[in-house]
């Protein structure tokens, strides 16, 4: 009960801003649209490029369907490219103020991050009025908020999780840990995989000087490549499901998962054992295992695991997630945003499994796991700047060709295309709406003229090389940078709270995504695309 209140305690202002800002911006969007409703549609500025409808789903709307639906125009054809301003300025802060000013930016970076959301918002509402309102509210009802229960519930369910014993973290049972988290990303998720996996990852390695590159790793393999086996891995891959894609089709890129996961275990292995042979002064790694374990058998913790009813509620979080993508309850209006019945369900689902597993779970077993709660409230802070700054970038995105990055989108034709662009696109933005972008690109491309439903069973078959292209580009580039994902960010929160040092937002990208990453999705494109 204590750590239910203190949730309450710290997120209570956040909560009650959103409310109070929903409801403001509910009853102005609410105006305008009665405004629209008794005047003439505004005329529009072209034809759209020919694509296979898609069915409606939570938080992708055909920009067509859904601007003429609400009365809003779509945006995205009219935006310019320096409209993604403030999302730049959102992710120099990231980047910057941890390393100019480090204690500043711990207690005054959700005072940043709401400086970036108002600088888009306020000229933005100013200059589109109720379609911004819409958009706004949009995300963050459609987007931010199932992003925000999710990862919360994920990591109060995980945090109740304790693997006690003495686990000491040689190169191989890190390697060892690594491929159990890819093996688990597929089927629980990269955000569930990462959440069960990092806690015992850092406890084994605790007695190790060089942790860093392990995190980074970790962020790789587990919060990213681990979870393009299944639809159930990873947001892009769970859309294409939804919109036809078949369940098992996802194993065809079985073996560019597997050459990303060796190529990076590889590369791990090897700098695991460099660090590992200098942090001891020897060479034989297996020796100074061995001698700690005889010099000190009283001091060994046999392996243990506390909690285990919090992997119940880990079953019910993945349950709960698979049951919103296809069940279909119809759709209720929220502030004048269309959200489907089901997905209230789900998130009203995950609320109560998380609060389920703090009320169940021994206080002793989250202390000894060292469970705070600054780690999911530092990503809720951030996230609403990095959500709203986002807005440009993602109408301009879903404008496709006639929008400001048309040039770029009209130039993709191959596979190697989709494949770098689609991943050089989701590693800064939602890589769910930019895979959707190019499946849609793909289905207008080569079935223009076909239906949804008819043209997604082409496109697995007669065209399969290009859903594997976006399919493992949105997937596999998530892992660029920390926003590239939604557990990145959380992984990386939970290592500097537990003493390991991170990179910043440019060392990360510079240091280890250019210099291990790059090399290995360039391969991925020699042998398969």
């Amino acid at each position: 009960m204590h750590l239910i209140r203190q949730l309450v305690r710290r997120c209570a202002g956040l909560v009650i801003l959103v409310i109070v800002v929903c409801c403001l911006w509910s009853e102005a969007a609410y105006g305008k649209a009665q405004t629209e409703t008794t005047q003439p549609a505004a005329t529009d500025v072209g034809p759209t490029a020919t694509a296979p409808a898609a069915p409606h789903h939570e938080g992708q709307d055909s920009a067509a369907e859904t601007h003429s639906a609400h009365g809003h125009e779509d945006l995205g054809r009219h935006l310019p490219l320096w409209s993604c301003l403030p999302f730049a300025g959102m992710l120099l802060s990231i980047a910057f103020w941890p390393l100019a000013a480090p204690n500043f930016w711990h207690h005054h970076f959700g005072k940043i991050a709401g400086f970036w959301a108002l600088s888009l918002a306020l000229p933005f509402v100013v200059m589109y009025k109720g379609t911004a309102i819409y958009e706004i509210l949009h995300i963050m009802l459609a987007d931010y908020v199932p992003f925000i229960i999710l990862i919360w519930s994920l990591y109060t369910v995980s945090g109740g999780i304790l693997l006690r014993g003495t686990l000491r973290g040689t190169p191989l049972l890190n390697v060892a840990l690594l491929a159990i988290g890819v093996l688990l990303a597929s089927w629980m998720g990269t955000t569930g995989a990462a959440m069960l996996m990092i806690r015992p990852f850092l406890r084994a390695n605790k007695h190790r000087k060089n942790r860093t590159f392990m995190v980074v790793f970790f962020i790789f393999l587990v919060a990213n490549i681990g979870g393009s086996l299944t639809p159930l891995g990873d947001p892009p891959l769970f859309l294409g499901f939804l919109h036809g894609v078949s369940f098992f089709w996802t194993f065809k890129i079985l073996p560019h998962m597997l050459t990303m996961t060796v190529l990076l275990l590889g590369l791990y292995l090897a700098m695991d054992v460099y660090f590992y042979r200098k942090e001891l002064g020897q060479t034989d790694i297996k020796e100074p295992l061995r001698a700690s374990i005889a010099a000190n058998p009283e001091d060994r913790v046999p392996l243990s695991l506390e909690g285990k009813l919090n992997f119940l509620f880990l079953l019910g979080i993945i349950g709960a997630v698979l049951f919103s993508g296809i069940a279909d309850l119809g759709t209720i209006n929220t502030f004048g945003v269309h959200r489907e019945i089901q997905s209230w369900l789900r998130d009203l689902l995950l609320v109560a499994l998380g609060l389920l597993s703090l009320v169940t779970t021994s206080t002793t077993i989250r202390q000894d796991n060292e469970f705070t709660w600054f780690p999911i409230i530092e990503v809720a802070y951030l996230f609403i700047g990095i959500f709203i700054t986002m807005i440009p970038c993602l109408l301009i995105l879903k404008a496709g060709a006639q929008g400001a990055l048309g040039f770029i989108i009209n130039r993709v034709s191959e596979p190697v295309h989709y494949f770098w662009v689609s991943g050089m696109l989701s590693a800064f933005l939602d890589n769910a709406p930019t895979y959707l972008t190019f499946f849609n690109t793909a289905l207008g491309s080569f079935f223009a003229g076909l239906s949804e439903p008819q043209a997604v069973p082409l496109l697995m078959t007669e065209k399969s090389i290009f859903l594997e292209a976006i399919s493992t580009g949105a997937v596999f580039f998530g892992a660029c940078s920390y926003i590239g994902n939604a557990p990145n960010f959380m992984v990386r929160a939970i290592s500097e709270e537990a003493g390991t040092p991170m990179p910043s937002f440019f060392g990360y990208i510079l240091g280890y995504t250019l210099v291990f990453l790059v090399p290995c999705l360039i391969v991925v494109t020699w042998i398969y695309f």
